[in-house]
């Protein structure tokens, strides 16, 4: 019971991922519905054979805000994928100004990267312009989903309807 199952709000919106064993308690208790099963898999108990979870959907709704992940080191780090956003590298990463607290960069999705020790030691106290290294690609604020692939590293098949990727 290694795989993970997504879980989906009453309106169909992931909510979150969770463990065989808790989609199961949630199916058995009446609390969740199968939407997807992995149908080469199966659970035995002594007297009965079940499906595999793979995708659940919560009978009631659940009200959470997604509007704000919260702006952390390991944040910033899992939105850019653990490397270096100048050069690639995933050795001794560090948390990078775009433009420096002594020109007046705030601390905000838009201007904060990884970068790895070397690369930042370079850009110094510069802009990427000024110091010329350009940015692999723009920081962006994630939005909660972004967040699947990184926790997960793969997403199943038959997830991608419901994380808007197919």
């Amino acid at each position: 019971m290694d795989t993970n199952v997504l879980v989906l709000n009453q309106d169909y919106q992931p909510l979150s991922v969770c463990s065989v064993q808790r989609s199961i308690k949630l199916l058995f208790m009446d609390k969740a519905e199968l939407l997807h099963e992995l149908p080469d898999r199966k659970i035995r108990t002594v007297n009965e054979e079940y499906t595999y979870p793979s995708v659940i959907r919560l009978r009631r709704y659940i009200n959470i805000s997604y509007n704000r992940i919260v702006l952390s080191r390991r944040n910033i780090l899992k939105r850019d994928n653990n490397n270096c956003q100048y050069c690639g590298s995933s050795h001794d990463l560090t948390i990078d100004h775009i433009v420096p607290r002594s020109r007046g960069g705030r601390d905000s999705w838009e201007n904060l990267v990884a970068a790895c020790n070397e690369c930042n030691l370079q850009k110094g106290d510069r802009t990427p312009d000024e110091a010329d290294m350009s940015l692999r690609r723009d920081p962006f604020r994630p939005v909660h989903i972004t967040f699947f692939r990184a926790v997960l590293g793969s997403i199943q098949e038959n997830w991608k309807p419901y994380l808007y990727m197919g």
